[in-house]
């Protein structure tokens, strides 16, 4: 019997020490109240929002055909007209030997002046003409738009008789939820 009434006596006094700890909240943790609020303003955060869109226009490009020479059937009579021409004139110089290598000279020269006057002016130019075609031509243009969003609130708020201010992420409403930490001086 002395056994169970010590038990019963060690179970009194631990339920009664629970109890006086559970009434002094402030050793657990924070105790929550209400504070008034009085004011609340949104802080507003100022930003450029992109926009990007594709700009696409026809663009004019020039372009040139390949060039080709062609030649032309050529009579090679005016060539032999100037070998003759040539060496009649070379013949005007030079007395023995040097008569026949300037005939010969002069022949030689006035072939090739007219062969090539004739290469000049005998062949033609195909192709070679211009126009004009249109390409699409495209880019990416971003524009920005200057925006304001609400990134928090300044709440102004009355807790036990003293105003302070506080920031919040979310409107409040009438009332702010306020932890109240009760500290012993020590």
């Amino acid at each position: 019997m002395l056994r169970s009434s010590m038990f019963a006596l060690a179970a009194v006094g631990l339920i009664s020490a629970t109890a006086a700890h559970a009434g002094h909240r402030g050793s657990y943790g924070p105790e929550y109240d209400y504070a008034e609020v009085l004011r609340v303003d949104p802080i507003i955060q100022r930003y450029d929002r992109p926009v990007s869109r594709e700009e696409c226009w026809q663009e004019p490009v020039r372009y040139r055909e390949p060039v080709r020479y062609r030649e032309a059937h050529r009579d090679r009579a005016p060539a032999v007209l100037g070998a003759i021409v040539g060496g009649v004139i070379g013949n005007q110089f030079g007395h023995g030997r040097g008569r026949d290598a300037a005939t010969a000279a002069g022949a030689l020269l006035g072939y090739h002046v007219v062969r090539d006057d004739q290469r000049r002016h005998g062949g033609y130019y195909e192709g070679g003409r211009e126009y004009v075609r249109y390409e699409q031509r495209c880019r990416t243009a971003t524009e920005y738009y200057p925006e304001e969003r609400v990134s928090g609130y300044e709440v102004t708020y009355r807790y036990n008789g003293q105003i302070r201010t506080t920031i919040t992420d979310y409107h409040p409403g009438d009332r702010l939820r306020v932890r109240v930490d009760v500290q012993p001086v020590p």
